[in-house]
C-alpha cells in the first residue's frame, strides 16, 4: 500500500514511523510512505504557507494554493477513487472499521494540518475528500493523527505482524474491547493469574477471553454493545460476568 503524507516536517514524521512494526512492513515493501512538504509549492522566496485569517482572530491559516498543489502533485500517479483525508477535529471519528476498509485500498492520502486550519477551500476542490478525526480533542498538527492512521491500517494488512492472528484479537476487531492478558510467572506479588488461563482447556479459555471481553467492554465503552447484536451465548456470557462482579 502506498500513503502519500503531506506535512510541514516530513522529518519529524518519518523519525517516528521508521520503527517498529511500521518500519517492518516498508523493509519488507507491504507499505510504501511518500513525504510531501507543502511548503515546496510556496509563491514566496521564504517557504511562507501561511496567512491571518479573514474576519479576524488568533493564529494563522495555511493558504489554499500551495497546499492545493502539493495535493494535486500526490494525486498523480494515484487512481480517480484515492481518498484524500484531512486531519481535523472537525472530521468523522476514526476507529476499528475505517482503519479495516482503508486497509483494503491500494493508496491513501493523508493532509496533516497546522496552526489554525487550513483555507476551506482547499477541502471544497479536492475530489474524494474526506476530514478524520482521532477524537474530541485537539492536537499542535495533524502529523500524530497520520501516525496513527498509518499504524492502525498497516498492521491489518497480510505480513505485517509476527503473527496473522494478533490483528484478528485486537480491541474494537468486534467492537469489543480486548480480554485481559498474563504471562510469567503464574504468581506475582501474591496475585495468580486466572486458573482458566493454565487449564490447558482451550474451550473454556476461549469462553472465559470473550466473557471478559464483553464485560470490560460493558463498563468502560457500553457504546460499542448499543451497535452490536449479542448472540444467546454473549449475552449469558455477560450476565455470569455481571454476577460474579456483584458478587
Amino acid at each position: 500500500m502506498k500513503f502519500k503524507v503531506l506535512t510541514l516536517f516530513p522529518e519529524n514524521l518519518k523519525s517516528s514511523l521508521d520503527y517498529g512494526v511500521i518500519g517492518r512492513a516498508q523493509k519488507k515493501n507491504i507499505i510504501d510512505i511518500e513525504y510531501i512538504n507543502p511548503r515546496d509549492y510556496s509563491d514566496n522566496n521564504y517557504g511562507s504557507i501561511d496567512d491571518k485569517p479573514y474576519g479576524g482572530g488568533p493564529g494563522m491559516v495555511i493558504k489554499a494554493d500551495p497546499l492545493l498543489k502539493a495535493i494535486e502533485f500526490a494525486k498523480g500517479g494515484t487512481s480517480e477513487i484515492c481518498p484524500v483525508v484531512f486531519l481535523s477535529p472537525q472530521g468523522l471519528l476514526f476507529n476499528q472499521k475505517k482503519a479495516e476498509s482503508y486497509a483494503k485500498l491500494k493508496e491513501l492520502i493523508l493532509v496533516s494540518g497546522r496552526y489554525e486550519g487550513i483555507d476551506e477551500r482547499v477541502i471544497e476542490l479536492t475530489e474524494n475528500a474526506i476530514e478524520i478525526s482521532l477524537g474530541s480533542f485537539v492536537l499542535s498538527g495533524g502529523e500524530i493523527a497520520a501516525s496513527a492512521m498509518i499504524d492502525s491500517i498497516t498492521r491489518l494488512m497480510p505480513g505485517a505482524l509476527g503473527h496473522e492472528m494478533s490483528a484478528l484479537q485486537d480491541s474494537f476487531t468486534e467492537d469489543l474491547l480486548d480480554y485481559p492478558h498474563y504471562t510469567r510467572p503464574e504468581l506475582f506479588r501474591n496475585i495468580s493469574v486466572p486458573e482458566v488461563l493454565v487449564s490447558g482447556n482451550h474451550h473454556e479459555i476461549n469462553k472465559w477471553r470473550l466473557k471478559q471481553a464483553l464485560g470490560r467492554t460493558y463498563q468502560r465503552r457500553p457504546d460499542l454493545l448499543e451497535q452490536r447484536q449479542l448472540s444467546d451465548d454473549e449475552t449469558v456470557l455477560l450476565e455470569e460476568y455481571l454476577e460474579e462482579l456483584s458478587s
